[in-house]
């Protein structure tokens, strides 16, 4: 059922995409065959394919076929749109960026729109791969001591293996040395999982010595902590789900740190720089898609991770280069003020979803 979940997801998010994308002077409907001289939408007489007061096509489907095709345009195509934008989104997001800004809206697919589609589509690869946050945790198993135990248990068996096998060895035998040695590193492990339990308080101990309840005078926020202590499956599972439906709000939380790398020059506004923010997080978001692929058919784990970590700042800096014409010094030093502030931007980002999580 994932599969089909995830699809659910993937037309959702390219049907909001295409909701949301301006009809900005492009061609809407099909001027074939079949038109009325009245629009059947307002009434206005029809002078072309299209009406001049609403926009409606004057030509209207009725077949099984035609809700095929739009399905199809929603998805894939935003009317050839999609295909314009994506190879300036990889390779010249900044000109994207300042094009798209300048007035060029009909030729591309819009930030929000592109963002809409990136980011549901990311989650539906994440969903068919079968990749998601860890959300079969056992409440006990969380706790310090709990684990620490737990450690102690494997540890101590896995000791009393290699103890096992030493003691059959004769006193000649040459993996005695390796056996010792491996034994020696199990008592140190087992030790300082040992000591570690020695330094949790008492009052947090797990044999009733727990702490039951959590009292910081706010009723809602420790109820919201009590349900994550009892189930922390849930509450993860939560916060998976939430990741993408508030995945909007890394917009306004980024828009003021941008605006900062500009504040003094007063010809960028606030809208251009939430473009930026939009299609840099669209950009990035199909990257995600990209490694993500490449991971799924057994691509190098060494690319891959070169790939996560050289393509992002690469690709913000064209952008920033691009977008605000900088210099190369200035948009490299832009780029590494940047991503600092977007550590920043993604601890508010999971503290937010954190607290949503606890108060919902």
């Amino acid at each position: 059922m994932g599969e089909f979940d995830a699809a659910g997801e993937l037309v959702m998010g390219s049907m909001l995409g295409r909701a949301v994308e301006p009809h900005a002077g492009e061609v809407r409907g099909h001027a074939g065959h079949g038109h009325g001289t009245i629009c059947l939408n307002c009434g206005t007489a029809l002078i072309g394919p299209h009406c001049h007061e609403c926009g409606q096509s004057g030509h209207v489907h009725r077949s099984l076929g035609a809700i095929g095709h739009e399905l199809l345009h929603g998805v894939a195509h935003f009317e050839g749109k999609m295909w314009r934008t994506l190879p300036l989104l990889a390779w010249r997001p900044g000109d994207l960026t300042r094009r798209y800004i300048a007035g060029e809206r009909a030729r591309f697919v819009s930030p929000m729109a592109m963002f809409l589609f990136s980011i549901f589509t990311m989650f539906a690869i994440f969903q068919i791969l079968g990749i998601s946050i860890p959300n079969d945790l056992d409440s006990t198993s969380i706790k310090p001591t709990a684990a620490l135990q737990h450690s102690i248990t494997k540890a101590e068996a896995t000791r009393a293996k290699k103890a096992a096998k030493l003691a059959k060895l004769d006193a000649g035998d040459p993996d005695r040395a390796d056996l010792t040695a491996d034994v020696a590193e199990a008592d140190r492990e087992i030790a300082g999982y040992k000591s570690a339990l020695t330094q949790i308080p008492k009052v947090m101990r797990d044999d009733g010595d727990e702490i039951k309840e959590v009292h910081t005078g706010w009723h809602t926020l420790d109820h919201g902590i009590e349900k994550w202590r009892n189930n922390p499956s849930l509450m993860l599972y939560k916060l998976q789900s939430s990741i993408y439906k508030f995945s909007w709000l890394l917009i306004p939380l980024s828009l003021p740190f941008v605006w900062l790398l500009f504040f003094w020059k007063r010809q960028y506004k606030l809208y251009d720089h939430a473009v930026f923010v939009t299609y840099s997080i669209a950009a990035m978001s199909l990257l995600f898609i990209v490694v993500t692929l490449l991971s799924a058919v057994h691509v190098s784990g060494n690319v891959l991770g070169t790939m996560a970590m050289v393509v992002p700042p690469v690709h913000m800096c064209r952008q920033l280069k691009q977008a605000y014409q900088l210099r190369w010094w200035s948009a490299i030093l832009r780029t590494g003020v940047l991503l600092w502030f977007i550590t920043i931007i993604a601890s508010l980002f999971l503290l937010i979803l954190a607290l949503l999580g606890i108060m919902g």
